[in-house]
This record gives C-alpha cells, sequence and structure tokens, in this order.
C-alpha cells in the first residue's frame, strides 16, 4: 500500500490548505456565530474542490478535509460529498447522476445526511403512478414519513440523503427482500431514499459544534431510492472514513495551537514546552493524531481501489473517536488556565472534536461491532460485503 497523494490529490489539498487559511480565521468564524460560511462555500465550489472529488476519489476528500479541520471552517463540505456526490456517482442510475450531480458539483445544490438508519423513518407508501423502477429497486419512488432527531447541515442542504432501516417481515421484494438469520430473526434491510430538503420540515438544532443541524421531519414525503441493497454500506463506511479524515485535522489544529502557545508562554524563565510533562503529552496527542491519519487514509485507499474496507472504516472510526477526544482535551489542557476561555480557538477545536466522537459513535459500540463482523468473517483474509450495523452517527447524542 501506499498512501502517497497523487499530483491531483495534493493539488486539491494545497488549494483547499490556501483557500481555508484565508478565509477561515479565528476573527471571521467568532463573527458567523452558529452559521455557514456562504462565502468561503461558494470560494471552494468555485475553485472546483467539490467538483474534484470524483477525481481525486475518497483519499482526495480525506486529505482536503483535514486542511478543513485545521481550521474548524464552517462549511458543510464533508456531508455534501458523501452523501451526495459520491453516493449519487456511485449508486445513482443514469437519469440520477444526469439530475443531481452537476448541482452538486458545482455547489449550488448540498447533500445532507440523516444517518444511520435508526428506525424513526418508515416508507409510507410504495411505488406510484411515477415509480422509475420496480418496487424497492434502485430508482423507486415511495414516501417517507417520521422524524430524525437531528441532522448535521440540513439548515444549508438542498437535498437529503436518508437512510430507512425496514422493520416488516418483508421489505421491498427483488433483490431488497428481507433475509432470515440462521436462528430464523429477520434480518435488517437498509435502504436509501433522496428527497428534497424544500419538500421536508426542518426545524433548527443547536449541536455540540456549531454544524447547522436541524430535525428532520418527514409526513409522506416524496422520495427517490438510491442504489440497491449494498448502497447503505457503501456509503456508511465512507461517511466514516471521511469524518475520521476531518477529525485528524481538527486535532491537527488543536495540537498545533498548543504548541505554539506553549513555547511562547514563560514559566520560571523557561519555555512551558521545555517541560517534561508538557512534551509527553503533546508527543500522546501526535501519536493519537498519526494513528487517526493512518487508519483514514488506509480505508479511504481501499474503497477508491475496490476492495474490502468495512473493517478498516470502522478501524479509523474508532481511532477518530477514541484517540481524537484524548487529543483535543490534550490541546485544550496544554493552555492551561486560557483553555478555559470559550473565545479562545483553541476551544473552537475542543467543541468540534467532541462532535465528531460523538457523530461517529462510541467507542465501545465500533468495537462491538468490529467485533461482530470479525467473527462472522470464515477466513482471516476473507473478503466481506457492505456494513449493515450502527452507523456513524449511533449514539452521538448521549
Amino acid at each position: 500500500m501506499d498512501f502517497t497523494p497523487t499530483a491531483e490529490q495534493e493539488a486539491a489539498r494545497e488549494l483547499a490548505a490556501r483557500i481555508f487559511g484565508d478565509l477561515s480565521t479565528p476573527e471571521r468564524l467568532a463573527g458567523l456565530g452558529g452559521d455557514s460560511d456562504g462565502e468561503l462555500w461558494k470560494a471552494l465550489s468555485g475553485a472546483g474542490l467539490t467538483a474534484a472529488v470524483e477525481e481525486t476519489g475518497l483519499l482526495g476528500l480525506v486529505l482536503m478535509l483535514e486542511e478543513q479541520g485545521r481550521t474548524t471552517a464552517q462549511v458543510p463540505f464533508a456531508a455534501s460529498c458523501v452523501y451526495g456526490l459520491l453516493a449519487v456517482a456511485a449508486h445513482g442510475t443514469p437519469a440520477q447522476r444526469e439530475r443531481l450531480l452537476p448541482g452538486l458539483r458545482d455547489g449550488s445544490a448540498v447533500a445532507a445526511g440523516a444517518f444511520p438508519a435508526r428506525g424513526g423513518i418508515v416508507i409510507s407508501d410504495h411505488g406510484g403512478p411515477d415509480a422509475a423502477g420496480p418496487s424497492g429497486g434502485p430508482g423507486a419512488r415511495a414516501r417517507l414519513t417520521g422524524t430524525v432527531p437531528w441532522v448535521p447541515w440540513l439548515r444549508d442542504a438542498t437535498q437529503v440523503l436518508v437512510a430507512v432501516r425496514e422493520t416488516g417481515e418483508t421489505a421491498g421484494s427483488g433483490a431488497g427482500r428481507r433475509t432470515r438469520s440462521a436462528g430464523g430473526a429477520p434480518e435488517p434491510v437498509h435502504s436509501l431514499w433522496m428527497v428534497s430538503a424544500g419538500e421536508a420540515g426542518c426545524e433548527p438544532v443547536e449541536l455540540t459544534a456549531p454544524w447547522s443541524a436541524g430535525r428532520l421531519v418527514l409526513d409522506g414525503t416524496p422520495a427517490e431510492r438510491i442504489g440497491g441493497p449494498e448502497a447503505y454500506g457503501d456509503v456508511l463506511a465512507a461517511a466514516r472514513i471521511a469524518f475520521a479524515g476531518l477529525q485528524a485535522g481538527v486535532c491537527a489544529g488543536s495540537l498545533a495551537r498548543a504548541v505554539e502557545y506553549t513555547n511562547g508562554r514563560e514559566q520560571f524563565g523557561r519555555p512551558l514546552a521545555a517541560k517534561q510533562g508538557v512534551q509527553l503529552r503533546a508527543a500522546d496527542a501526535h501519536m493519537d493524531i498519526e494513528s487517526i491519519k493512518v487508519t483514514s487514509y488506509e480505508a479511504a485507499w481501499r474503497r477508491d481501489a475496490g476492495l474490502e474496507h468495512r473493517s478498516h472504516a470502522l478501524t479509523a472510526a474508532w481511532w477518530a473517536s477514541e484517540g481524537g477526544k484524548r487529543a483535543v482535551h490534550a490541546g485544550q489542557h496544554l493552555h492551561g488556565g486560557m483553555g478555559a476561555d470559550l473565545d479562545h480557538p483553541v476551544h473552537r477545536h475542543f467543541l468540534w472534536g467532541r462532535q465528531i466522537d460523538g457523530y461517529l459513535g462510541a467507542g465501545g459500540e465500533l468495537l462491538e461491532e468490529l467485533g461482530a463482523l470479525l467473527a462472522a468473517v470464515p477466513g482471516p483474509r476473507a473478503e466481506t460485503g457492505p456494513a449493515t450495523g450502527r452507523g456513524a452517527t449511533e449514539g452521538s447524542t448521549s
């Protein structure tokens, strides 16, 4: 495996770093409050970075999200690319790709993701006279009803990719039909549906980090199916990998601020950075950050190469959750009393780190899912299918 970025990926990362660094300054972020930065989003889209994700792949997106995380820039870059651009490009029908991708490429459309499939959304009406495919198949039409307590970036979205956990004795037909486990219990079936944000209800919700979230309310809302039974697992894994990459940048930015602060702050005539305890704490945070980076790089590389990557996505998510939490706590702690200042820039990294930790799911849950996945594999190198377990956001509000 070679994680050296291609020339295109490196160019995209450098351009993203320049745009984020120029526009997402602490002063500008303080003025935004909890809102997204529309000017920054236009700059990213105008520079072709949203469209570039199709060419640079998930690894290229991870590299760009690292740069976003370093500045905690308030734009829906990860959500729109994972739940919109990459999901439609990989699993949309030709008609869906032709209709949805142009807006997602140029940034005029923004996607959010109601993930994972918790059971709060149900299919209230299958098919209909405008059905574009067989019931339960790609391109099928349906109506969705239910609520999702919070969806990141929903207030900015034009489309929402909704994950549905179908709980009836049968779910769909053909390839989407429910199967039964060895014990006779019906296995859960997950499906993806795209809805127009303009036809859905959105009630503003404030999260730990300023992610322009909202409560999604669907009441017989028209929806079209994206992909077949494999789509949910693929998008779920891609989301875990992308947000792990974002977490690597958030933590790296926090540590960089701590290093600058401890080198500039003196105590008894010596910089705080000269103290062994400070060095050890920073070194531990650095190792956590490197672990997040290498696991997210490997998982993204494997997905781009068409290799099995579900267990690798879970590993990256676990490191981002557990290691990321430790790293942002260390960054704030190394600022001493200044770290308790809610207006200090390092506090933003702390909030983002904790938000991503919750969004990816508790570390124990991720390990449980990873253990179950590994136990089900018949051989140490066997390939496995898409993920259908607990998802990238479950446990995030606890």
